[in-house]
């Protein structure tokens, strides 16, 4: 190999050289980058939280109840004061048969007046009466009945209700009182309607009983009717049955008595007054179960979302692992490449250095 052509291999080959050590550069950057977004997905597992599912005991607590009669009373408050006594806070509850509840809806009729106001409705027969009104009564107290119109010769047309006309000056002295109730509790439960209520009594087929049901007016007087006078959609009734109620009564004082293991047996409301009185205390624990399950539902929904994200972090950490074997294999590539190339550099150097001595050497 001539001197030139040696120099110019020699070239080539550190160019080459030059290359791969530059090549090489690059893939152990590359290969930090994805070690320094390795590490980040690490440290974003090692932030994560666990979810814990909830225990039963945090929606579990212990209920104190006494019952006086229909009553049952459950202790809601317990402050402790001198002497062994407590101020105490519980709440009362009933059935109350005799409240105003919802009713089945119902198609009404109407016949008009000459005006809203002398609008006249009914349920099948039944005409309905403004609630609260004082019954028309004869010379008697009875009921007298009531006008609702004129036939064709001018006398009045008069409609007698079938309830009212079975009852007695005094019932219907009490029923007229009874009414006032009712008024009272329907607008205090279900709001106060302009025009008032509207009221009819129907039998019971089986009990015999008649029972009131009651409706707003202004309810009435808005629906849309079609042109027989029936309204186009069932209307909201009321009636009277069976509620539960509720009192709270706070700021009682009382005492409590103890069995042995420190378990409350009896309450003692207003020691030492006149009116004091001990009641047996039931001891219940009572658990939250919607609360419970509604944090069970997101104990489950947290559950997944962090399954999700550890598999996604562990997805793109495989990933990074993928690429950094391909690069790790590439350097080693360029590694046996590096060593051939310094190999031949080292075989040219010294053909290179015989050519030199060959051709300058003047003297042997």
């Amino acid at each position: 190999m001539g001197m030139a052509a040696s120099q110019a291999r020699f070239l080539g080959l550190t160019a080459r050289k030059t290359n791969t050590e530059y090549e090489g550069q690059q893939i152990n950057q590359q290969r930090t980058t994805l070690s320094n977004q390795s590490a980040n997905y690490y440290n974003q597992l090692l932030g994560m939280s666990v979810p814990v599912p909830p225990s039963v005991a945090d929606f579990t607590k212990t209920v104190y109840t006494f019952k006086d009669g229909a009553l049952s009373n459950s202790i809601s408050t317990m402050i402790a004061k001198p002497g062994g006594l407590y101020e105490i806070s519980y709440t009362s509850t009933w059935i109350n048969d005799f409240a105003v509840v919802d009713a089945a809806p119902t198609l009404y009729t109407k016949t008009e007046g000459t005006t809203v106001d002398d609008n006249i409705y009914y349920v099948g027969a039944k005409k309905l009466r403004k609630l609260g009104e004082a019954i028309p009564r004869d010379a008697e107290g009875r009921y007298a009945g009531e006008v609702i119109g004129k036939d064709k010769d001018g006398n009045d047309i008069i409609y007698r209700d079938e309830y009212l006309s079975t009852l007695s000056k005094d019932q219907l002295d009490q029923l007229e009182k009874e009414e006032d109730d009712y008024v009272t509790m329907l607008n205090k439960k279900y709001g106060t309607p302009e025009k008032g209520w509207e009221v009819r009594y129907t039998q019971n087929t089986s009990t015999k009983t008649w029972q009131p049901t009651f409706v707003k007016r202004d309810v009435l007087d808005k629906a849309e009717y079609n042109e027989t006078g029936t309204s186009l959609n069932y209307i909201k009734n009321y009636t009277v049955g069976s509620a539960q109620e509720t009192e709270e009564i706070k700021g009682v004082t009382a005492r409590f008595e103890q069995d042995a293991t420190g378990r409350l047996i009896s309450v003692t409301l207003k020691p030492g007054e006149a009116d004091e009185v001990t009641y047996a205390v039931t001891t219940n624990t009572l658990t939250d179960q919607a609360k419970y399950d509604d944090a069970m539902n997101q104990y489950e929904y947290d559950k997944y979302q962090y399954d999700q994200s550890i598999q996604e972090i562990n997805s793109k950490i495989e990933i990074i692992q993928s690429e950094d074997k391909n690069l790790e294999l590439r350097l080693k590539q360029l590694d046996t490449e590096q060593a051939a190339i310094q190999t031949e550099m080292d075989a040219v150097q010294k053909v290179i250095e015989k050519n030199t001595e060959s051709t300058f050497k003047t003297f042997g």
